[in-house]
């Protein structure tokens, strides 16, 4: 057990590090008014769902294995608020915070950890179903930002993965290296 509970640690802050890389060549792309944009009314731009995702991570990680995951002082609904005078240098320092707390939290923990119960919202989970909740929480919202920067560009996004059409191309040439490596 403790060999497959090392392994979801390692796998998790790889994925949790994936999925800021991610965001981040997508930040990378944006201009300036992109972080503002709203595709209607109802919708919330980059900057607001970086700002959200900030204070979730503030909440959650910050005395994770000690406290609450829902903060007393965490006022969730102002996340979806921006200020005018908001800057992308200010939501890349929120983004920048957050995982820091992410990391200092998870890479600590030991596989004896994820058995251990925390509360969130005063509902217990184990160490793993938390980090599970979180996996799946940012990975919803980096979606999110990663759909809009891709709107936002059109025809100038450079794409994070396999750009459209060049899947047969990019196979072949991993099953040539795959070859070259096996030898004759």
């Amino acid at each position: 057990m403790t060999e497959t509970s090392s392994a979801f640690l390692s796998d998790a802050l790889r994925t949790f590090r994936g999925y800021k890389k991610r965001a981040e060549a997508a930040f990378a792309q944006l201009r300036r008014e992109d972080w503002f944009r709203l595709i209607d009314p109802e919708a919330n731009s980059i900057a607001i769902i970086v700002k959200h995702m900030a204070g979730n991570m503030r909440s959650r990680w910050t005395d994770f294995l000690t406290s609450d995951g829902d903060k007393p002082n965490r006022n969730r609904d102002s996340e979806f608020v921006l200020d005018s005078s908001t800057t992308p240098e200010q939501v890349l320092q929120w983004w920048q915070q957050g995982w820091e707390l992410v990391f200092a939290a998870v890479e600590p923990l030991t596989a004896e950890d994820l058995a251990r119960t925390v509360t969130i919202r005063g509902q217990e989970h184990t160490v793993l179903e938390a980090i599970n909740r979180q996996l799946t929480h940012y990975a919803e919202h980096i979606g999110q930002i990663i759909l809009l920067a891709k709107h936002f560009r059109g025809a100038e996004w450079k794409s994070l993965s396999i750009p459209k059409g060049q899947s047969a191309m990019l196979g072949s040439a991993a099953e040539l290296a795959n070859k070259a490596r096996r030898g004759p």
